[in-house]
């Protein structure tokens, strides 16, 4: 069963790989502007910012990739620290955003924790 706490890891890392694209790469397309809800304008002067806030997202991304591949020993730690890491992202981005990131990027997150104490890694 801890196939299933691998799979929901990997879920989690490949969503924050999505999310430094957009984030980096793709911020002012029409397509991104509508996803975050924004304008033009406010995609466009807040380019930089958010390409910042992409790269962070790829950090969390290599550290759940990172929980993924690990050794035995490192494995459990890291993934519970890299799962909390985005599940405090995700609660303070609801809070303070938007109300969908809860659903997009916390409870994938907290559903992961769960895993890790009841099947294990």
């Amino acid at each position: 069963m801890r196939l299933v706490t691998l799979v929901l890891l990997g879920v989690m890392a490949l969503e924050h790989v999505y999310f430094l694209y957009l984030q980096m790469f793709r911020w002012t397309h029409p397509r991104t502007v509508k996803a975050f809800k924004t304008t033009y304008d406010v995609a466009n002067s807040s380019k930089k910012l958010a390409s910042n806030q992409g790269l962070y997202n790829g950090f969390l991304a290599a550290g759940l990739f990172w929980a993924i591949l690990a050794p035995p020993p490192l494995q459990r730690p890291l993934a519970i620290f890299f799962a909390a890491c985005v599940l405090i992202a995700g609660v303070f981005g609801g809070l303070t955003v938007s109300q969908r990131i809860t659903m997009i990027q916390a409870l994938p997150a907290a559903l992961c924790l769960v895993s890790i104490f009841v099947f294990g890694i």
